[in-house]
């Protein structure tokens, strides 16, 4: 029994230590937003926040988040529903093309403003790793410089 916060919940779950924590979280407690994409870590489809860091859920094992603070997509939004600027922006920036990737993508960006709430394209392009195969990037940025404007604005 491995216990946790998911989405600002506390949660037990009944799983080996060492299973991945994407696979505790979709198939523990449904959450499907992190998809498997690589298993490596590299592509940025399964990323997490693990108290407030962006993380590769498929390589990090559930025991080793013991005690943590894990949001997924699901939880990025407020309880009432309003959308964070992150997800407001990739919405008004017409982001997603195919999707799979962008739970990851707007976890990434949940981070990497947080800790740089004005990032340049440079520090865009170094911060995140995650791989969109359609190609959506100019989109990505410009939806990361519209929720830093309205992060700033609130």
């Amino acid at each position: 029994m491995v216990a946790l916060t998911v989405n600002g919940a506390p949660v037990d779950i009944s799983a080996a230590p060492d299973k991945p924590l994407l696979w505790a979280l979709r198939e523990d407690l449904g959450l499907l937003g992190p998809k498997y994409g690589c298993g490596i870590a590299q592509c940025g489809a399964c990323r997490v926040l693990v108290d407030g860091e962006s993380t590769p859920s498929c390589a990090i094992a559930l025991g080793e988040v013991a005690g943590a603070a894990v949001v997924t997509i699901e939880g990025l939004a407020a309880h009432d529903g309003t959308l964070s600027p992150v997800q407001q922006a990739w919405l008004d920036e017409q982001v997603p093309q195919c999707g799979f990737c962008q739970p990851g993508f707007l976890i990434a960006v949940t981070a990497l403003l947080a800790s740089n709430p004005d990032p340049t394209d440079a520090e865009i392009d170094e911060a995140l790793t995650n791989i969109c195969r359609c190609g959506t990037y100019p989109r990505i940025r410009r939806a990361i410089h519209r929720a830093a404007a309205q992060q700033a604005r609130a």
